[in-house]
């Protein structure tokens, strides 16, 4: 591994500017950190352009095996000092270990729908809730999650560790508005299904069996009043205590579990 030291050089300063939205989509990379990540990206061949890892990481023999596999990989690898590494990473007690990749961004059209649970966002802004539904998504077996133009940037720090590394595993697909996502869909026969507070019928009414996309809004803003329109089913989470609505990872889970356990059920 090739040592660094000083905060001005180019592989540090880059590393930076990739917090910023703007860097990330003008270079095509993202950054990711700690030890699972790294290890689900080696996993999946995800395309890692280099990794830093600082010095109390790489002398930890508990991590000789994770360094090694590295090793057989043809990309660089930079070691630095502990405070330099803190310097450029996005957490508060960084593991040491981090790696960048570039992105392969899915458009609506390299991806084939198969007949399954396409679960599509809107206006989805905090990240926490962007990366959890990701990772709900992936638990429950959703074939694609569908990130229109107005989200929350997928490639976010903090989107990404809150995936917990099923950014690797399900398709997300991008486009320019919630209408493209919705007529990709309804083109290929999907039923669409949106979470609304005033719902016609609970989700455990609905019919999630066969081709079918949930729509998920932000917890501030819901759906707009276009989905609406364009929706085959407004559908609703009953809720026995007194809150008046849900946290959008936590409905987007409910309802994608409840798709999965329709669906188990009917085969038995």
């Amino acid at each position: 591994m090739i040592r660094l030291t000083g905060s001005q050089n180019q592989v540090i300063k880059e590393v930076r500017a990739l917090k910023n939205r703007k860097e990330r989509e003008e270079r095509g990379l993202y950054f990711i950190e700690g030890v699972r990540f790294i290890e689900e990206a080696l996993k999946e061949k995800a395309d890692i352009k280099y990794f830093i890892v600082s010095d109390t990481f790489a002398s930890d023999n508990g991590h000789k095996q994770l360094l090694e596999d590295m090793k057989k990989i043809p990309y660089s690898g930079y070691i630095v000092p502990d405070r330099l590494f803190e310097s450029i990473s996005d957490t508060k007690t960084p593991q040491g270990i981090l790696a960048v990749i570039r992105m392969k961004k899915l458009q609506l059209g390299d991806f084939t729908l198969t007949g399954g649970i396409a679960v599509i966002l809107e206006n989805i802004k905090d990240p926490g809730n962007m990366g959890t539904i990701i990772r709900t998504a992936d638990a429950a077996g959703c074939e694609c999650v569908i990130v229109p133009d107005g989200c929350v940037d997928v490639y976010n720090p903090k989107v990404l560790r809150s995936t917990m590394g099923s950014v690797f595993h399900i398709p997300v697909c991008h486009c320019e508005s919630v209408e493209e996502a919705i007529e990709f869909v309804s083109s290929k026969g999907y039923k669409l299904f949106a979470s609304h507070l005033e719902g016609s019928i609970s989700i455990y009414d609905a019919d999630f069996n066969g081709s079918i996309a949930l729509i998920i809004g932000s917890e501030a803003e819901g759906i707009s009043s276009g989905t609406v329109e364009k929706s085959d089913q407004l559908i609703r989470i009953p809720m026995a205590g007194s809150a008046e609505s849900l946290n959008a990872s936590v409905a987007a889970g409910v309802m994608m579990f409840e798709a999965m356990r329709q669906r188990i059920y009917r085969k038995r």
